[in-house]
């Protein structure tokens, strides 16, 4: 069985460049976004639980969800947000529980990208979680730069998340992306030739 490692951090923290260098030795990812999306596909059962609960209004004219729509409603409202996450967490922990066991037995080490690791209490899955930390005050001038968002909404999209220096305290493993591209990626390598992944 081989080794499970749960990848998470903040929202702009840089995350998926560090999963594209999981990606390029090759060793399989689980992409909790990707599953994310799956579930929610025209005549999935997940797709049909939303409609059930927020209406009509979050289709498209061709059925499929409407993603700005659905965004633009949850991020305004924790509340909305939390009957979203309450009502997707079991379809989503299904998936990707199966997508885990599947892989696991076809590799030495797994890598599970999941943003709301810690929030949807996944690393009772995995066997240890590596963070990749940025400053919320670089998260904030990144996640402007990349979604061209207001400071408003940048700050409302990294609160919904569990606090970055919160994830940072409970990692077994961290990857601070703070420097260069390459002294990240250095901290990846020391990782996994000391694991003997490499």
């Amino acid at each position: 069985m081989g080794f499970v490692l749960g990848l998470t951090g903040g929202i702009a923290s840089g995350k998926s460049t560090v999963l594209q260098f999981f990606k390029d030795y090759h060793f399989p990812i689980v992409d909790g976004d990707q599953i994310a999306r799956e579930i929610v596909r025209v005549g999935q059962p997940a797709l049909a639980a939303l409609v059930a609960h927020f209406g009509q209004e979050i289709l498209l004219e061709n059925k499929e969800l409407d993603r700005k729509k659905l965004g633009a409603l949850i991020f305004a409202d924790a509340t909305k947000r939390k009957e979203l996450d309450a009502l997707l967490n079991p379809f989503l922990r299904k998936a990707i529980y199966q997508e885990v066991e599947k892989k696991k037995k076809q590799a030495a080490l797994t890598v599970v990208d999941l943003p709301l690791l810690y929030e949807g209490h996944y690393e009772r899955l995995m066997d240890q979680v590596a963070v990749v930390y940025l400053p919320k005050e670089s998260q904030m001038q990144r996640l402007m730069q990349r979604d061209n968002l207001s400071k408003e909404a940048a700050e409302q999209r990294i609160a919904s998340q569990m606090s970055i220096e919160e994830k940072k305290e409970r990692a077994d493993i961290l990857f601070d992306n703070r420097g260069s591209l390459a002294e990240t990626k250095q901290q990846v390598n020391t990782w996994l030739k000391g694991q003997g992944f490499l």
